[in-house]
């Protein structure tokens, strides 16, 4: 099968040739159709990820066909289309993954190839409203989201929601699952773009994190805010306790900004406020996840569709920060 392999720290990837992995008794195999990029993969290939070992293949997001399944599989998922669950071994507590926890695409060969080879029990029927390219935009960013809005920081319709760096496969989707729980949705980003485009899918509206007074300007658009989902850390991170409302909920996934200085905690215990760590998502998780994408007829963005072999070139705009919503890679 064709595959793309990254071979070293650093390497560019390169399309190779692999064996058809062979599938055990509760596992199936599964023909890539479409695939996707997230942050993950890059920072794997720019060796700032623990636990790396080559040579590999990247990707986390991946939906096509079951083309093969072991004895112990039903039978009903033989020939079916489906999305892949990359959020594996989560364990039995829905609070926090166990220690043997792992992502898709590391250390286990991910889906940038022409065929993956899963347990039966990360898959999940494509949502029918949706392309292969779209249903593959949608796992790993979208189940991210989806835990933060609501196992985490328990959204409720009505309420005002921040989404930091708006952009981004995450960010987008929780924008997206926000206003379709029907909170009044704002965001930031460094681009008027991606502002622009937030708009347009039906945020309130948005600031440039850039300007010295963000804070401000977001406070006098919308008072403050019940929910805030932040992907970045950083100084800019304690700004985000001041516009939170009484009783408010930050949940962050991610530190693309670092460490985060100056927190008071006045602020947290007398607003009452919950800081709250996320990562990916359980398996109950998921499963609610598409349940909620499909009630709901959500399209994920996608921003560029590459083949396979322009692998390189995808994960470089990655690099860039450049997209608005998802980069695809059609196998």
């Amino acid at each position: 099968m064709k595959a793309i392999i990254l071979r070293d720290k650093k390497a560019a990837l390169q399309l190779s040739d692999l064996p058809i992995p062979h599938i055990s008794a509760d596992e199936v195999l599964v023909k890539i159709h479409a695939a996707a990029f997230n942050r993950r993969d890059y920072y794997i290939q720019q060796g700032q990820y623990p636990g790396i070992k080559f040579p590999l293949v990247l990707g986390s997001d991946g939906a096509g066909i079951v083309v093969e399944i072991g004895e112990n599989v039903p039978k009903t998922w033989l020939n079916q289309a489906v999305i892949i669950n990359p959020s594996h071994q989560w364990g039995e507590n829905e609070r926090v993954q166990a220690k043997d926890f792992q992502i898709l695409g590391l250390p286990e060969h991910g889906t940038f190839a022409e065929y993956v080879k899963v347990s039966h029990k990360y898959l999940a029927s494509k949502p029918t409203h949706l392309s292969f390219e779209q249903a593959a935009a949608i796992p790993l960013a979208g189940l991210t989201a989806y835990r933060a809005l609501f196992s985490r920081a328990n959204l409720q319709a009505g309420e005002n929601v921040l989404i930091t760096g708006v952009g981004g496969g995450a960010a987008m989707f929780a924008l997206q699952f926000a206003l379709a729980k029907g909170a009044s949705v704002y965001v930031t980003s460094s681009s008027a773009e991606k502002i622009e485009k937030a708009v347009a899918l039906g945020a309130k509206g948005g600031v440039n994190y850039k300007d010295a007074d963000w804070h401000k300007q977001l406070q006098a658009l919308a008072g403050g805010f019940d929910v805030i989902i932040d992907s970045a850390g950083g100084e800019g991170f304690s700004l985000l306790t001041d516009i939170a409302n009484p009783g408010g909920r930050i949940a962050i996934f991610g530190g693309t900004r670092g460490l985060i200085p100056n927190i008071s905690p006045q602020k947290i215990f007398w607003k009452q406020l919950s800081i709250l760590g996320s990562t990916m998502g359980s398996e109950a998780d998921f499963s609610e996840m598409i349940a909620f994408v499909v009630e709901h007829k959500i399209q994920p963005v996608v921003d560029s569709v590459f083949a396979l072999e322009m692998a390189q070139t995808g994960i470089e705009k990655m690099g860039k920060s450049g997209q608005v919503g998802k980069i695809v890679l059609r196998v």
